[in-house]
């Protein structure tokens, strides 16, 4: 606190923003630490943790009334001053309907756009079967009459090739010049092909072979693939349970995991080494819901969970602190799979309902993002096992 310098003033506020800002201001005013804020919270009977300071100036959104009232109370401003900061909270909340039940920064998923290169239509064959038109042959030039030229000068006329002698009916073909298909009743036995006809069907049966194969060998790795691997073996999941966990996605390398240095609480896959930020715990909340306790080395004890009751698509999945009614952090952790291939985490009371934490983006890529996105039948990148952690 700067002596003699008046503690910012909310009430040029004009929107949630600048709210936010002159609470900030506020802070350094104070010249106190997160902790020491906590720490004079704690003295005067409000509850402030750490990580709900950091959370609060890092948003977008209105605090709530309660949370804002310990804040600016810790800050070491009077009465007065605190009348004035809630006055202004409420205005701002009925002028435009802001709170904290939704976060403007996150954003709706945009439709995938069309499909830049479509098909062409199917081209229809010639029904005459004469091709385009600068294909075909000019008809042959008319000789002139006979009568046209004297007897002397005219060309002889050219001897007709003899007839060939038709077949024997049995012998003939049919007129596609195939050779006939034989019933398969018993008394009608199929005449033994030649040399010709073997080679044919011997050069048609190699590549039909080569494709099935190739077919199988294709339904094979999307199947390997469907089943949530990417070139690790296949292990037994670790079911949940209440303790000290690393929570890995199934089928990889990357657990989940918060990038070091930013405060806003989002949750990453991360490669497994580098997954200790922060360290998560399991604690049972009864009925068979699940907490998930995240402890943050800069910021403390908090819980995972969705924003806004899950009502925002794609809601964000992060770490925040625990408490905060208007967030799910309790989540049903289902079993999937026969045998089992991992646990889907399931937000419970979630709205609305049918949502799962799901890896988004590229799911073969470090540092892509979980949030609450539709169950999929197939689970993909909605699997994950709780290894316990030493």
């Amino acid at each position: 606190m700067t002596p003699g310098e008046h503690a910012p003033d909310p009430r040029g506020a004009r929107s949630p923003a600048e709210f936010l800002a002159r609470l900030q201001a506020l802070k350094d005013w104070s010249g106190l630490t997160y902790r020491e804020l906590s720490a004079r919270a704690e003295a005067r009977g409000d509850v402030l943790p750490r990580s709900t300071v950091a959370n609060m100036l890092s948003r977008a959104t209105l605090p709530r009334e309660e949370l804002l009232t310990a804040f600016v109370r810790a800050c070491g401003t009077g009465p007065a001053a605190l009348e004035e900061w809630r006055t202004v909270r409420r205005e701002l909340e009925g002028r435009r309907g802001y709170g904290d039940a939704s976060d403007p920064g996150e954003a709706v998923p945009e439709a995938p756009d069309p499909d830049p290169h479509p098909v062409p239509e199917e081209r229809h064959p010639d029904p005459e079967g004469l091709g385009p038109a600068h294909e075909q042959l000019p008809a042959p030039e008319e000789p002139p009459a006979s009568g046209e030229l004297p007897a002397s000068e005219q060309p002889p006329a050219p001897e007709e090739p003899p007839a060939p002698e038709e077949p024997p009916a049995s012998e003939q073909l049919p007129a596609s010049g195939e050779p006939p298909v034989w019933p398969g009743a018993p008394a009608d036995e199929p005449r033994n092909p030649g040399p010709g006809a073997r080679f044919r069907i011997r050069r048609l049966l190699v590549p039909a072979v080569a494709v099935a194969a190739l077919v199988f060998a294709g339904v094979s790795v999307v199947a390997f693939l469907r089943d949530g691997h990417t070139g690790h073996p296949p292990r037994t999941p670790t079911a949940p349970a209440a303790g000290d966990v690393r929570i890995r996605v199934v089928g990889t390398d990357f657990c989940l995991g918060e990038r070091r240095g930013t405060r806003s609480g989002q949750v990453y896959q991360v490669p497994c080494a580098a997954a200790g930020v922060p360290l998560y715990a399991l604690a049972e909340a009864g009925d068979g819901r699940w907490r998930i306790a995240s402890d943050h080395p800069d910021y403390g004890a908090g819980c995972s969970g969705l924003p806004s009751g899950g009502r925002v698509p794609g809601a964000p999945y992060e770490d925040s602190e625990c408490g905060d009614p208007t967030r799910i952090e309790e989540f049903s952790l289902e079993p999937h799979g026969t045998p089992v291939r991992g646990y889907r985490i399931v937000p419970a009371g979630s709205a609305p309902p049918g949502g799962c934490v799901t890896v988004v983006g590229d799911r073969a890529a470090a540092w892509s993002r979980l949030a609450q996105a539709p169950c999929a039948p197939d689970a993909a990148g909605q699997l994950f096992d709780f290894d316990r952690r030493d």
